[in-house]
């Protein structure tokens, strides 16, 4: 079963992410942006889906370190911030797609299907 690591740090949107998920992927949960990096390095996912805004580093530069290592591995921006310039943000810094909360299930695992 593919592995997909959870870079949240709000308990509730975790929860919603995991019931989303739990019926078809094994998942991780990293609590910050720090840990989101670590995590990629022990886990081993197929794919992370990274919340932009957490604490020690953000979303943003824990997606340019994971980047740099692992270019391959896809990485989904999830924010709150649904602005332009805010998906801009993400691909920039290596996201190969962005999706705003709160998510929808079928967006979500659709997302999911075309990158693992």
């Amino acid at each position: 079963m593919k592995k997909i690591l959870i870079a949240e740090d709000n308990d509730s949107n975790y929860m919603l992410m995991t019931y989303v998920l739990k019926k078809h992927y094994e998942f991780a949960r990293a609590r910050n942006g720090q840990e989101a990096v670590d995590k990629v390095d022990t886990e081993k996912p197929d794919l992370v889906f990274m919340d932009l805004k957490m604490p020690l580093l953000d979303g943003l530069e824990a997606t340019r370190q994971i980047k740099a290592k692992y270019p391959d591995l896809p990485v989904i921006a999830l924010t709150a911030n649904a602005f332009d310039t805010d998906k801009d943000d993400a691909l920039q810094a290596g996201c190969n797609d962005f999706l705003s909360k709160p998510i929808s299930s079928k967006l979500c695992l659709e997302t999911i299907a075309k990158f693992i």
